[in-house]
C-alpha cells in the first residue's frame, strides 16, 4: 500500500470514527483486556505492547451539565459550583487573601498540515478542546464565604496560552507556553497594572502538542519549577523537535540561571510539594498508541538527576521499539515511577491534601485530575481521584500473603463527568484547596469551576482578609 492510499484510508477511516461514532475503523480500534484497577498503583500489569498502525479513537461527545446538574461527591461530601460561565478554565491559584486565580486557557494555534492536522483539528473539536484560547487570568472573589465567588475580574490578559502561576512576595509568576512572566502584585489587587518582564524562554516551537507550561515555587521562594511536555507522542518528528522539552526545570530566580531537574518525563502537568518528606511530585501523561492497557499514566516522585526513560524506554525499562535510534544503554538508568494511575487516563491536575479539611479518608494524600481518554476502549478517567499517603511520604498500599495489591488503590472523589451513554458532562483539569479547606476542580469543557467540601466539618479560617 503507497503512504498516499494509507492515508487516504486513516482519513476516511477516522473521520467516520470521530463524525459518526460507528466506522469500521472506529469498531476495530483496539480493545482494552485488563480493568483499569490491574494497571494502577505501584505494580501495575505491563502487558506486550498492541502497536496501533491506525490510532484507535475513542472521544467522548460533549453534552455539558444541565442547570442544577452536577458530578457525584464521594459519601460524605457535597459538591456546589463555585463559578461558572468560564472560558476553558484550566489552572488555578489560591491567594494568601481566599481570593482564586484561574488561567482561562487553551492550546495556542496548532500545527494544521495535511491530514494528521485535520485530524487533529476534528478530535479537539469533539472533545471541547477546539475553541481559541482566551489568553487570560481571572481573579475569583468569594466576599461572603459561602462558598460561591460573586465576583470575576481580569487580572492579567494578552498572555500567551498561560498556564502555571505562583506568587512570591510581591510578584506573580505566569509560565506562558512560550516563556515565564513577572509581574509586580499587591495583595488584594483585581487588576495587575504593571508591565511584566521575561524570566526564561520556554520551549514552544510546532508541533506543541503538550503546550502546559505549569509552575511551582519551593518553600523559600528562591527557586520555579517549570513542567514542560514533549512536542509529540514519541519523538516522531525527529529528537531535534524535542530538545529542552519533555522535562522539569529549575530556575534559580536570583540568577535567571535554569537547569534540568528531572527528564524523560512525556508529559508532566501537575507538581506540588508532598508534605511529610518536602519532596516534588508530579503527575504524566504517558505515550499512546501501545493498546488500550498501555502505557500507564502516573504519579510520582522526581528528584534532581532523575531520567524516566522517555521516549526510549517507559515504566523503568520496557523499550519502545518505535523510536530510532534506540537507547538501550538508558534502559538500567530509568527511574520507575512510584504509582500509576491506569492507561490513558489523562492526570493534569495534582495537589495533597495537607490544608484540605474533608476528613474521613482524605487527609493524608494526593488528590488527581483525570481528565479523560481518548487513546482507550473503553473510555478512562473523566474523574477526581484520590491516592492515599503514608506517614513516609509514600503511597500508602496494602497487600495480602501473596502479594496481591488490596488497599491504596486510586479512590473516586468526584466522578460522573461520564454518562451512561458514553457523553462527557465534563472534564475535571485542576485541583486545589481553598482558603476554607474545600476542593476546588476546575471542569475545562463545561466553564464550572466545582467546590467539594464536607458539611460535617467546620471550614478553616482565612489566614488574611485583606479584600
Amino acid at each position: 500500500m503507497t503512504n498516499k492510499a494509507r492515508n487516504i484510508l486513516i482519513f476516511l477511516g477516522l473521520t467516520t470514527a470521530i463524525v459518526g461514532g460507528a466506522g469500521w475503523y472506529f469498531l476495530s480500534g483496539d480493545t482494552a483486556e485488563l480493568d483499569i484497577a490491574a494497571v494502577s498503583g505501584p505494580s501495575p500489569v505491563i502487558t506486550a505492547p498492541r502497536k496501533e498502525t491506525f490510532p484507535t479513537i475513542n472521544v467522548a461527545d460533549i453534552k455539558v451539565w444541565a442547570e442544577g446538574e452536577a458530578p457525584t461527591a464521594a459519601q460524605g461530601l457535597s459538591v456546589v459550583r463555585f463559578a461558572e460561565g468560564l472560558d476553558h478554565p484550566r489552572s488555578m491559584l489560591v491567594l494568601p487573601n481566599g481570593d482564586v486565580l484561574v488561567a482561562e486557557t487553551n492550546s495556542p494555534p496548532r500545527e494544521n498540515k495535511g491530514i494528521e492536522g485535520f485530524i487533529m483539528r476534528m478530535l479537539m473539536n469533539k472533545a471541547g478542546a477546539g475553541v481559541p484560547s482566551a489568553n487570560r487570568i481571572s481573579l475569583l472573589r468569594d466576599a461572603d464565604g459561602d462558598g460561591r465567588a460573586e465576583s470575576k475580574t481580569v487580572l492579567l490578559d494578552g498572555l500567551n496560552s498561560p498556564y502555571g502561576m505562583q506568587l512570591v512576595g510581591d510578584t506573580l509568576y505566569v509560565a506562558n507556553t512560550d516563556a515565564v512572566m513577572a509581574y509586580p502584585y499587591t495583595a488584594g489587587q483585581v487588576k495587575v497594572t504593571g508591565a511584566g518582564r521575561k524570566i526564561v524562554d520556554l520551549p514552544a516551537s510546532k508541533p506543541n502538542n503538550h503546550w502546559t507550561r505549569n509552575l511551582l515555587a519551593n518553600e523559600d521562594g528562591s527557586k520555579l519549577y517549570v513542567a514542560i511536555g514533549s512536542a509529540t507522542n514519541v519523538a516522531e518528528k525527529g529528537l531535534e523537535v524535542e530538545r529542552g522539552r519533555a522535562r522539569i526545570i529549575e530556575i534559580d530566580l536570583a540568577t535567571g540561571r535554569k537547569r534540568d531537574f528531572a527528564v524523560g518525563l512525556r508529559n508532566p502537568v501537575g507538581l506540588a510539594w508532598e508534605p511529610n518528606s518536602d519532596a516534588l511530585w508530579t503527575v504524566v501523561n504517558e505515550r499512546d498508541m501501545l493498546g488500550s492497557d498501555l502505557v500507564p499514566d502516573y504519579l510520582t516522585r522526581v528528584e534532581v538527576g532523575l531520567h524516566f526513560g522517555w521516549p526510549w524506554n517507559y515504566w523503568g525499562g520496557y523499550e519502545d521499539f518505535r523510536v530510532e535510534p534506540r537507547r538501550q544503554d538508558l534502559r538500567e538508568y530509568t527511574r520507575r515511577p512510584d504509582y500509576a494511575l491506569g492507561s490513558h487516563v489523562a492526570p493534569l491536575g495534582l495537589t495533597f491534601a495537607s490544608n484540605a479539611a474533608l476528613g474521613g479518608s482524605f487527609t493524608n494524600g494526593a488528590f488527581v485530575a483525570l481528565h479523560g481518554s481518548w487513546n482507550r476502549k473503553p473510555a478512562s478517567g473523566y474523574k477526581v481521584v484520590f491516592v492515599p499517603f503514608g506517614s513516609d511520604g509514600q503511597p500508602a498500599v496494602t497487600r495480602n500473603a501473596e502479594g496481591r495489591v488490596t488497599g491504596g488503590l486510586p479512590v473516586d472523589v468526584l466522578s460522573g463527568f461520564l454518562g451512561e451513554d458514553g457523553s462527557a458532562r465534563g472534564r475535571p483539569t485542576d485541583v486545589t484547596i481553598d482558603s476554607r479547606g474545600a476542593l476546588l476542580v476546575t471542569d475545562d469543557v463545561a466553564g464550572i469551576i466545582w467546590r467539594v467540601s464536607n458539611p460535617a466539618m467546620r471550614p478553616r479560617p482565612v489566614e488574611t482578609a485583606s479584600r
